[in-house]
Formats: C-alpha cells, sequence, structure tokens
C-alpha cells in the first residue's frame, strides 16, 4: 500500500514523524480520512483522538485542537498539544475531567472565557482518557 510522511508538531516538539498508510481525524467540519495522494488542503482540527494506520500497526493519539495540511507525500499536523496514549497520565486526566466538570456546574460566576476554558479542559481530559483506554485493548 502506498505511505506518506505524517509529522505531529505542538509547539514544544516533534510528537509523531513516520510514514503511514492512512490518518483519521477529526475536523470542525467532521471527520476526515487520509491516504496517500489525498488532495492538498488546511483545515482546523477539533480537541479529538487521531487514528494512524501503517501495516498492521494501529494507533491512536490524542490531539488538542490545530491544523492539518495535506502535501503532495506529507501531512503535516500542528497541534495545540498531542500525545501518544503511553505518555497519557490516566489518573491526571480523570482528575482534570472532574475539575473541568466542577467548574461547569458551579452556580457561581457565569464568566464565558472562563466557561469556555472549562469544556476545553474538559474535551482534553475526555480525549485523553479515550485514547489511554484504546492503548489497553
Amino acid at each position: 500500500m502506498n505511505t506518506f510522511l505524517l509529522e505531529i508538531v505542538t509547539p514544544e516538539r516533534i510528537v509523531f514523524s513516520e510514514q503511514v498508510e492512512s490518518l483519521s481525524v477529526r475536523g470542525e467540519e467532521g471527520e476526515l480520512g487520509i491516504l496517500a495522494g489525498h488532495v492538498p488542503l488546511v483545515t482546523p482540527l477539533k480537541v479529538a483522538p487521531i487514528s494512524v494506520k501503517s501495516g498492521n500497526t494501529r494507533a491512536t493519539l490524542a490531539v488538542h485542537g490545530g491544523f492539518l495540511e495535506v502535501q503532495k507525500d506529507k501531512v503535516i499536523l500542528l497541534a495545540e498539544g498531542a500525545e501518544r496514549s503511553t505518555d497519557i497520565d490516566v489518573e491526571r486526566a480523570k482528575a482534570a475531567r472532574e475539575r473541568a466538570e466542577r467548574r461547569l456546574n458551579s452556580q457561581g460566576n457565569r464568566d464565558l472565557v472562563d466557561h469556555r476554558r472549562a469544556e476545553l479542559a474538559l474535551q482534553r481530559a475526555v480525549t485523553r482518557i479515550n485514547v489511554s483506554s484504546h492503548s489497553k485493548e
């Protein structure tokens, strides 16, 4: 099967750089599958797990928003944050989920900025937990 280079880059480091056969991501407009030879495009990404397939190996990573750029033989995912399942601290993610849920459910200050931050923190925590559970299957 044809492959392409996938690079997942955050402001801190290169998280992933390998030849892969396919990539599944969640863009702002919905699910998107990428194979070798895909038409060039740039799209924003949601906070969601991504799936990478190469040979008989499938990897799931937590991606915390960003942009996907598809080029002729290369796909670059510029993410605000990204983690392999093996790098996720599940207990820390569960604690973050609980904190975010408490902030969202509190009857106190309903500042829209704080509410949006809590929503994003909850999305990141749930994504981490989901990616971590995939690695144990």
